[in-house]
């Protein structure tokens, strides 16, 4: 029986592209694969061909050979066609594994088809930091210590002793990867006797033992920004642990906490906070002096008649904005202070105080409040007697 076209059996045409064409198989893959049609030969010998054809038509080179010389570019038949196809060698086995690997490679975390080995690359570390609301304000440069692991000084590195170094793996021939023959499936394992590496070591580093790396506490400095805010997370590039045997480092990531404050309490880039007034100054107008998040103090105008919850804005006395020359707001909230432990003189004179003064005009929303209750109480009772 001839040979059918791979591009028949991946359902395209001949024009089409690497995505096209990686597609179809992907669909045709779900379609035929073993394990959805158990027992089933002619999926199973379909799932052959379309892994076959497919590892031709993704393949640049060997697509190039196929269009040239069709199968004969893998099956032998001629030199010269085998010549002009690069002496591919085509071995399905071997092509499957890279098929498994684009479709599944993804789900296990594995990289596409790059050979496996190589240096692992150190953990990423995460610090905690508290700082005020007067240093988000202002920013500032911290000095701090992490514990973490450091390349080894003995070895620079490497993980092997003085005077010697690393080794191909014989296991996995370098690749830090095995294949093994199950049935049909050709699978590929981390190799267990280089950890993935690629190398071992003859004659590991002492001070190390052969990891490359020992643990250190290590001191950084840390420029906070002007105007960071609660949760903001600082990333320091390759801070983070050493990688084994010279892999590249990991990150260290800050976490900001903004400790609460006594008196300032924050919405973004504004301040707010409550200040109380005594009654008089309320009544009377006046003056108050309130600090401000930059360290200095703010004149506030209480006009005649300020009500509890009344607010005063102070532009441009709020927070930084960061990677901006903008502040934002502070906002004053009257809390009119209630006199208390008075003396028989002060009550005297507040009994006088209220005898002279009519209730509507120096206190007209108590005033409006209690008519509006009485109003709507005596509607009451008039529906009560109907």
């Amino acid at each position: 029986m001839a040979n059918q076209d791979f591009y028949e059996t991946l359902e395209v045409g001949r024009s089409a592209d690497a995505d096209e064409i990686k597609k179809a198989y992907r669909k045709l893959a779900m379609k035929y694969h073993p394990d959805r049609n158990a027992g089933n030969k002619d999926a199973e010998q379909k799932f052959k061909e379309i892994s076959q054809a497919y590892d031709v038509l993704k393949d640049p080179e060997k697509r190039a050979a196929y269009d040239r010389f069709g199968h004969a570019a893998f099956d032998g038949a001629g030199a010269g066609a085998q010549a002009a196809a690069g002496d591919f060698g085509f071995n399905f086995s071997g092509g499957f594994a890279d098929i498994f690997d684009e479709m599944f490679g993804d789900f296990t975390g594995r990289a596409r088809g790059g050979a496996g080995g190589g240096q692992s690359r150190g953990a990423d570390l995460r610090y905690n930091m508290d700082i005020t609301l007067e240093e988000a304000f202002a920013g500032k440069q911290a000095a701090i210590r992490v514990p973490t692991a450091v390349p080894c000084d003995t070895c620079s590195g490497t993980g092997a002793a003085k005077g010697s170094k690393p080794v191909t793996c014989t296991t996995c021939g370098g690749r830090g990867r095995v294949r093994a023959t199950q049935g049909f499936f050709t699978i590929e394992r981390t190799c267990v006797a280089c950890n993935g590496q690629g190398q071992v070591l003859e004659n590991p580093c002492g001070t190390c033992r052969g990891t490359g790396r020992v643990a250190r506490e290590k001191t950084l400095s840390v420029s906070i920004p002007a105007g960071v805010e609660d949760g903001t997370r600082i990333r320091l590039s390759g801070e983070g642990e050493a990688g084994v045997r010279g892999g590249p480092a990991g990150d260290l990531y800050i976490f900001l906490t903004v400790k609460p404050h006594p008196f300032f309490q924050r919405d973004g880039a504004n301040i707010y906070m409550r200040v109380p007034i005594s009654m008089t100054r309320a009544a009377l107008g006046g003056v108050v002096e309130v600090p401000t998040v930059d360290g200095g103090r703010a004149r506030v105008t209480v006009p005649e008649g300020t009500q509890t919850g009344h607010q005063f804005r102070l532009k441009g006395k709020g927070m930084s904005v960061m990677r901006s020359t903008v502040r934002g707001d502070m906002y004053i909230r009257a809390q009119v202070e209630t006199p208390v432990k008075l003396s028989k003189r002060q009550k005297e004179l507040l009994r006088e105080f209220e005898s002279e003064s009519p209730s509507a005009r120096t206190s007209p929303e108590s005033e409006g409040f209690f008519a509006r209750v009485k109003e709507a109480f005596n509607g009451f009772a008039d529906g009560g007697k109907d």
